[in-house]
């Protein structure tokens, strides 16, 4: 019964200081590489189709405590400036829930981005871009989860002893300001490579960031470096090279892999089948295999973090189960030619 009250009493502590909260980094997914408005505004729209719309799920550390579960929602479209023109505007919206712990600890955010192509080499299929992000999150808690020293008495806990803690408001809100840009061109004599790097950083207007609203902790700036490569070894055969670093105050993540392709045919210009499989190791955290299938335009991957550090021996190793799935899609005929943005096949 000691040791219970000192978990409960160390829970309590962690979730209202506000040097905690402080160190605290924003959302992650395995499967980075397919959330563009997470990582950086700069790459919203910057795949081979005209739109694309995808969700994702994240389940972590349900062998610990309470699982960590997320929820992404996100859309993206892009146009033409021009019937002559090879630049084009991309526009994105960005919504996910995160829920955490015994306190069911929420985070909660809407973004909207907007992303200009410039053309630099259309030989190349060169292009650079520059993207803003605007958005509103709000952080909460269950305060009628928690549970306090007080409330146990000779050993035993009684929910009706009150706590005698002074408890802040349960919720806090902020907004949100990003900003990144991105370069991709494409080599070969059919442009069978493609590579991409952006840098972008979120959280510039760095509201105060603690439920006591007396204290004057910021939220610290994320920045991000991301890079990717993805290049056809034959009519058959893809091959996808991922990276990306992200730091925020304290915390940093460094995570990279490969995804192996295979993909069929009806047609010359797009495929109609396409698997992957891959492995991709987050540093001195996880190693994470992934599979992908795509027909047509719907596609689903699904990836499992083995976790690898030293919180391994207490959660066996499990670490995140994640899912995403998508649709894709293009301009319906008579909205312009497709031709001008036939940017990286990363999707």
């Amino acid at each position: 019964m000691v040791m219970k009250k000192i978990h409960f009493f160390i829970l309590t502590f962690i979730l209202f200081s506000p040097m905690y909260i402080l160190a605290q980094a924003d959302i992650h997914f395995s499967q980075f590489y397919e959330t563009s408005l997470l990582r950086n505004p700069a790459l919203a729209g910057v795949f081979s189709n005209n739109y694309k719309i995808s969700v994702y799920y994240r389940d972590q550390w349900n062998t610990i405590t309470n699982p960590y579960q997320t929820i992404l929602i996100n859309g993206e479209y892009r146009f033409s400036l021009g019937k002559y023109s090879n630049d084009y505007l991309s526009i994105g919206l960005l919504g996910y829930n995160d829920e955490a712990g015994d306190l069911s600890q929420k985070i909660s955010a809407f973004y909207g981005a907007i992303n200009y192509n410039k053309s630099i080499n259309e030989d190349y299929n060169s292009y650079l871009s520059f993207g803003f992000a605007g958005g509103y999150m709000q952080y909460s808690f269950d305060p009628s989860k928690a549970t306090f020293n007080n409330q146990f008495i000779n050993g035993f806990f009684d929910p009706n002893n009150p706590s005698l803690e002074n408890l802040p408001v349960p919720k806090m809100s902020l907004y949100d300001l990003g900003a990144g840009a991105n370069y991709n061109f494409s080599l070969g004599e059919s442009q069978e490579s493609t590579f991409m790097f952006g840098v972008s950083g979120y959280h510039f207007t760095q509201p105060i960031f603690s439920y006591d609203r007396s204290y004057t902790y910021t939220q610290n700036i994320r920045f991000n470096v991301n890079a990717s490569m993805v290049t056809q070894l034959n009519e058959n055969i893809v091959l996808q090279l991922h990276a990306n670093y992200a730091k925020q105050g304290s915390y940093d993540e460094l995570i990279g892999g490969a995804l192996i392709g295979w993909q069929s045919y009806e047609v010359l210009e797009e495929p109609t089948f396409q698997f992957y499989a891959g492995l991709l190791y987050r540093y001195q955290d996880a190693i994470i295999p992934i599979i992908k299938l795509k027909h047509d335009h719907l596609g689903i991957g699904l990836s499992y973090d083995v976790n690898t550090s030293t919180l391994k021996k207490a959660s066996n190793a499990q670490g995140g189960f994640e899912i995403t799935a998508f649709i894709t899609g293009n301009y319906p005929p008579g909205r312009g030619t497709t031709r001008k943005t036939v940017c990286p096949r990363f999707n």
